[in-house]
């Protein structure tokens, strides 16, 4: 499960491949659950009135979802990925699956543990093309009890056991899992797409070649 990724920072590369103005300016490089990262999702008023509106908006929001019912944002320790085989039954993330609420998370790469030596070994998983990649998601608005509205993410995941490069990470009792990850293409087709065409396009995403590097943990919480 991924809970730890590289932010696309570089302005151009951010509008030139997702075509959306970022929401920030550079920040934090490596983003982990409860870390302010920004998503992109379809603009609510892009099919309201008579003028010009953009199909899509940047926004900023924590990594890790907090849905509307939870008393805090703590809870983004356990919300940072959602298994797409339970994702429409748990809680955490059912509602914002049931209204179709999908994003697009922009990354520069993610990190994972590889295990075959019998140590975690951090590992850069990054698109074997170099460009940016955009991970699936989910967005939710949550209000605190002050009254303000706080923006929110998840990462999408499927099982990885058949996946020639990622079966190879994590422990070997554990599940394979990697992050759906977007072709270029089908982004619109996320985006705008309806709460039963949702699970043919997670599972229609899963070809796009990756690339492995080891890389040094940035700080002692990579692989707990």
């Amino acid at each position: 499960m991924c809970s730890h990724y590289q932010a696309l920072k570089d302005r151009d590369r951010y509008i030139r491949h997702f075509g959306v103005e970022p929401p920030y300016e550079p920040g934090k490089l490596d983003l982990w659950p409860g870390y302010v990262g920004s998503f992109v999702r379809r603009n609510p008023n892009a099919d309201v009135g008579d003028g010009p509106v953009p199909q899509r908006e940047a926004l900023t929001g924590l990594f890790g979802l907090v849905p509307h019912w939870s008393p805090d944002t703590t809870i983004t320790r356990h919300t940072y990925n959602a298994r797409s085989e339970t994702v429409a039954a748990k809680p955490s993330f059912r509602d914002a699956w049931k209204h179709a609420q999908h994003c697009i998370i922009p990354a520069e790469a993610f990190y994972e543990p590889d295990w075959r030596t019998g140590k975690p070994i951090p590992t850069r998983i990054a698109l074997a093309n170099g460009e940016p990649m955009g991970i699936a998601g989910l967005w939710s608005v949550w209000k605190s009890p002050k009254g303000e509205e706080l923006h929110s993410y998840t990462m999408l995941t499927v099982n990885a056991d058949i996946h020639p490069l990622m079966r190879l990470f994590h422990k070997p009792t554990d599940e394979k899992r990697m992050v759906v990850i977007l072709p270029q293409e089908r982004y619109q087709d996320w985006l705008t797409a309806r709460p039963e065409q949702s699970m043919a396009l997670i599972h229609h995403s899963q070809g796009v070649p990756l690339h492995a590097v080891q890389a040094p943990p940035t700080n002692g919480a990579l692989f707990s």
